[in-house]
């Protein structure tokens, strides 16, 4: 019913692309712009910083629009551009874009097991497309690895509402920078809306032992050179977080013998 309703003369308006997916598929798709829709205000808020920051900085229009375009990835944007000021060498522009990006080699592995049976083309797209908000939302969704129907939709309905929000938001910035005051504090509003999707996230104790490391170690590290402090921040959770994990995995195995041995003693009680 929902496809005959799609190929409809009132449904023509819809981009081809979209009416060729399954019903499954566009499901999914409109499931994952919903997901993402609450954080869209930290995005845009994100994406108009970023803008503003390209604009009022050593970068010409067009050189702030490819970096937008090409480069997608604001916190790295940010970190360079004072680099790019002090005509600082470009080994160590590329090394603090590299270390502010470091996370997406966690974010990559994590992807690895749900989309290795796509093709290198289109894993790379979708590298290209990646955020960390999309990235937390869709591990939330806790798909099963490997191909699941709609999975892919669902990923892409984020991915394409993040990209959507962001370029938006930065080209605005870009061209319109004279019209924001730097009093605003749109860095901290964007922060602030992110605070509650981060507390969400804590769903055990693993989790919560990454981000209380990870923010103190960033925190303690603030002042080191080429944002080192966002690679030794998101190493140190992955360590805590693994710690953790072995710590109740082996209190959940002593509690497990624990019971076989109450068991075996109770059962070898009552035969005699």
């Amino acid at each position: 019913m929902f496809d005959v309703q799609l190929r409809s003369p009132h449904c023509r308006l819809l981009p081809p692309m979209f009416t060729r997916l399954s019903a499954a598929d566009r499901a999914a798709f409109r499931e994952g712009v919903h997901a993402f829709s609450p954080t869209l205000m930290a995005m845009f808020s994100w994406g108009l910083v970023t803008g503003i920051a390209m604009s009022k900085s050593v970068l010409t229009v067009p050189q702030a629009l490819g970096m937008s375009l090409l480069v997608y990835a604001g916190t790295s944007q940010l970190a360079v551009l004072p680099l790019l000021a002090a005509k600082l060498p470009i080994w160590t522009v590329l090394l603090t874009a590299a270390m502010v990006n470091v996370r997406f080699l966690i974010f990559s592995a994590g992807l690895t097991p749900h989309f290795s049976y796509l093709s290198l083309w289109r894993r790379l797209v979708l590298g290209y497309f990646n955020g960390d908000v999309v990235y937390l939302l869709f591990q939330k969704k806790s798909f099963a690895n490997g191909y699941v129907q709609g999975k892919e939709a669902y990923f892409w309905g984020m991915a394409g509402t993040n990209w959507l929000a962001w370029q938006v938001a930065s080209i605005i910035g870009i061209l319109l920078a004279s019209l924001f005051p730097n009093n605003w504090g749109l860095e901290l509003a964007g922060t602030l809306v992110l605070v509650p999707l981060i507390i969400t996230s804590i769903v055990n104790r693993s989790t919560l032992a990454a981000v209380v490391v990870a923010a103190i170690v960033a925190l303690v590290a603030m002042d080191l050179p080429y944002r080192l402090d966002l690679p030794l921040a998101v190493f140190a959770a992955i360590g805590a977080g693994s710690v953790v994990d072995l710590i109740v995995e082996c209190a959940d195995t002593r509690r497990e013998r624990g019971r076989r041995a109450r068991a075996s003693a109770s059962g070898k009680g009552a035969s005699r």
